[in-house]
């Protein structure tokens, strides 16, 4: 069997937008992509107004924890999809990046974030085309 692909998803607190798009990920591509998320300067909790919006659409990330990005989580992942952590990111030759401008959930009221939520559906529905897994 060839090698799974393994995304991962780093904004700066690993609260919101990167926890939005690994749980979509996961919920869409089950397990034939290995998911993860960091944080540059990770959150002491997920977003609670995120969570709320993720429930909305029937997916519970009220149990994930931020997470501090590592060296190694990065080396390991094929694809890296940064959502404003700047210079915080490292950058490793080989690896695909994407870089996704997205509006920061964090104080935001839940119709801004539900719009968040949905573009990042988006694209993570285009991701998984993109590498070859179904959308």
């Amino acid at each position: 069997m060839s090698h799974k692909p393994s995304v991962l998803f780093v904004c700066v607190h690993n609260a919101g937008r990167s926890q939005m798009a690994a749980a979509w990920l996961r919920h869409l591509a089950g397990d034939t992509i290995e998911v993860r998320s960091a944080g540059s300067a990770p959150a002491g909790q997920i977003n609670p107004v995120a969570v709320d919006a993720m429930r909305e659409v029937g997916i519970d990330i009220v149990d994930q924890t931020p997470a501090q990005l590592t060296w190694d989580t990065a080396e390991a992942s094929d694809v890296i999809i940064t959502m404003g952590c700047g210079d915080a990111c490292p950058v490793f030759p080989g690896k695909r990046y994407e870089d996704w401008k997205l509006t920061d959930p964090a104080g935001q009221p839940l119709d801004i974030v539900r719009q968040v939520r949905d573009d990042i559906r988006t694209r993570v529905t285009q991701l998984l085309v993109s590498i070859g897994q179904h959308g």
